[in-house]
């Protein structure tokens, strides 16, 4: 599996011998260093450039083009050189793009000989730099390893070379550049427009290995959440990515409105692919949750890059006995924490544009957004309706990391639920649940319980879905009350043993029959008293009131209940199940933990980050649940009618 890497991020290599494809949307020069163990550049020789194009086990092109390889076998590599970084720079005096904050990112992928992909590097991010260090291939304990860098410099390869301690490093720059200017006119092909007109090579359009596919007709695409498109004199952020280009459907995204010169791109909702406007604005949001995700991962490698350098250039200060104290040591250790504020102030000012490029998003599609995505302060709901058609997916509640508190992105789950949820009634390590005591947070779970359920029922037709409440002990009156004064609960909430034991068997009854006729191909020989709506159970403090026979049933239904349409919403505090010990273990797995209060506790596999949680909250005062609910009732009793 190819691994996408973000800045910082690293990846093992299995190969020895490998390529480097390097695709961008204006020609580019390549060019490659050797370091020693410290990571130092001995000398010109160790620098592999368009006019020294080969070094034993490493080869670049002598051409800038739009696509590159190198050509490398760590193998071959002098005993000496324990580093590859591969660079890659804009030609100079060609007519081309003179940033690459004018083209689209370059796309790097590393690959076996064979042309299986190891790991791959959309370089985004980048404004006014010229030249840019894009990977970086490393020796550890003898093993090697892929890093992606993706560090630019605005003064281009001279600025590049001597920060690598390169000698009249901007002599040599001019003379890779002289080098590549002669080969560039014959090896670039002009490309003809549709009249027959030739153009230059920097305005010739060339594929990504991010673009979406061509469609009918010849027109692109248009990318997931594509508001910020690639490049722009602005630098937006790229929405364009491997994981979410699709093909486009016959309708199209509404028209971005015209951007003034030197703005970023004005978003739009529901500018992503889809089949409908509800589809598109689900693809976008998830497009949003993915570049906010990408955009804070890159600020962080970007910030870590820097802690490492600078502890890098300390440690080779400290490492020479004549630099430790004095003078040159002192001025050595001020130059590392300069050159790392220097990083640290250019990867935030990278996330501040992006953040704002996103926040400006958020702001166009938060109205546009359907009931079943939308807030509950929405005017959206204002205007509601019981549905005739069950949505994509459902607002569970909004998610944000600390870098930017207040750019809140919807948390959307698809319909039907593929598993069940779990609102944490405890005394969690969050600030918000350690201030309020046990009763108060119980009462917010229940709460937030209260408007999941509802949503569930305003998002689904008439008689498709149904809720069936289990309160052992009563102690939720209040909060059930706004599902039992509506109408819409079939049955009062059940209480006691006799009322637990009673639903599960009735909703265990029903998943044994409904796994059989789907089993069996027998649908239609259900008994016709059987209702096949979609079921919710919420479970208000589990486990009291649940003896060993109800906690197996439980168990059944959170495993088996989901594919033929029964659901699971558990309130509970874990520590007052613990008599249990591991039994009810995957219990709690198959359930999605979510909060009563903000907690930072979802994590995120795809880049490690961990995503606070907002739970979904009526407007205090609002009346807009009751007036939800109230319609949802007379709808059951009317059947939509």
């Amino acid at each position: 599996m190819t691994a996408e890497l973000v800045r910082g991020q690293n990846h093992p290599l299995p190969h020895t011998r490998l390529e480097i494809r390097v695709t961008a949307g204006a020609p580019v020069m390549a060019c490659a260093t050797l370091g020693d163990a410290q990571g130092a550049v001995r000398g010109p020789e160790w620098i592999v450039h368009p006019g020294s194009p080969r070094l034993p086990g490493i080869e670049v092109s002598r051409q800038a083009a739009v696509s590159l390889r190198f050509h490398i076998d760590l193998g071959a590599l002098s005993e000496q050189a324990h580093l590859v970084q591969v660079l890659l720079a804009l030609p100079e005096g060609v007519g081309g793009p003179d940033r690459f904050g004018a083209t689209a990112a370059p796309f790097a992928a590393v690959t076996a000989t064979d042309g299986t992909e190891i790991a791959s590097f959309t370089l985004t991010g980048l404004d006014t730099e010229s030249a840019v260090v894009a990977l970086e291939l490393y020796r550890r304990q003898g093993a090697w390893k892929v890093r992606a860098v993706g560090q630019g410099y605005a003064g281009g390869l001279a600025e590049l070379l001597g920060d690598r301690g390169l000698p009249q490093a901007a002599g040599f720059a001019a003379a890779v550049q002289e080098a590549v200017a002669r080969h560039l006119a014959g090896a670039v092909q002009t490309p003809l427009t549709p009249g027959g007109e030739s153009r230059p090579p920097s305005a010739a359009p060339q594929p990504h290995p991010t673009d979406p596919p061509a469609v009918p007709g010849g027109a692109a695409a248009p990318a997931s959440g594509g508001t910020g498109g690639t490049g722009g004199a602005a630098g937006a952020v790229n929405y364009t990515h491997p994981g979410r280009g699709t093909a486009a459907p016959p309708t199209p995204p509404p028209a971005a409105p015209p951007t003034p010169p030197g703005q970023p791109p004005r978003p739009v909702a529901g500018d992503a692919t889809g089949w409908s406007l509800d589809e598109r604005l689900y693809n976008q949001v998830w497009g949003m949750f993915e570049d906010l995700a990408r955009t804070v991962a890159a600020y962080r490698s970007a910030m870590d890059f820097a802690e490492s350098r600078m502890d890098q250039e300390l440690d080779r200060v400290l490492s020479d006995p004549r630099q430790r104290i004095g003078g040159a040591g002192d001025a050595a250790r001020a130059a590392a924490r300069a050159k790392h504020d220097g990083l640290a102030a250019q990867a935030r000012e990278v996330l501040d544009r992006d953040l704002t490029q996103l926040a400006a998003e958020c702001e166009v599609v938060e109205p546009a957004l359907p009931p079943a995505y939308a807030r509950w302060d929405s005017p959206v709901w204002h205007a509601y309706r019981v549905p005739m058609e069950i949505p994509m997916a459902l607002r569970l509640g909004d998610v944000h990391l600390p870098e930017r508190p207040d750019l809140r992105i919807p948390m959307l789950v698809r319909l039907p639920l593929e598993r069940g949820l779990w609102i944490d009634s405890g005394r969690t390590g969050s600030d918000a649940a350690l201030m309020m005591d046990d009763a108060r947070l119980r009462g917010a779970a229940m709460d937030t319980a209260v408007t999941l359920a509802a949503r569930l029922l305003a998002v689904h037709p008439p008689g498709e879905f149904t809720v069936q409440v289990i309160d052992p002990a009563g102690s939720a009156a209040v909060p059930l009350a706004p599902l039992v004064t509506s109408g819409v609960l079939d049955q009062p909430p059940a209480a006691g043993a006799g009322g637990v034991s009673a639903v599960l068997a009735r909703l265990t009854q029903r998943v044994d029959l409904v796994q059989m006729a789907v089993r069996g191909g027998a649908a239609e020989s259900l008994p016709p008293d059987l209702d096949t709506a979609e079921q919710l159970l919420i479970v208000n403090d589990f486990p009291h009131g649940f003896d060993d026979r109800a906690v197996t049933q439980l168990r059944y239904l959170a495993d088996e209940g989901p594919a033929v349409g029964v659901h699971l919403l558990m309130v509970a505090n874990r520590e007052d199940a613990s008599a249990y010990g591991p039994v009810l273990d995957p219990l709690w797995r198959s359930l999605l933990r979510i909060s009563p209060v903000p907690d930072d506790h979802l994590a995120d596999p795809w880049v490690g980050h961990a995503w606070t949680y907002e739970p979904p909250a009526v407007p205090p005062g609002s009346r807009v649940l009751r007036r939800v609910l109230d319609q949802v009732a007379e709808a059951r009793r009317t059947g939509g009618r």
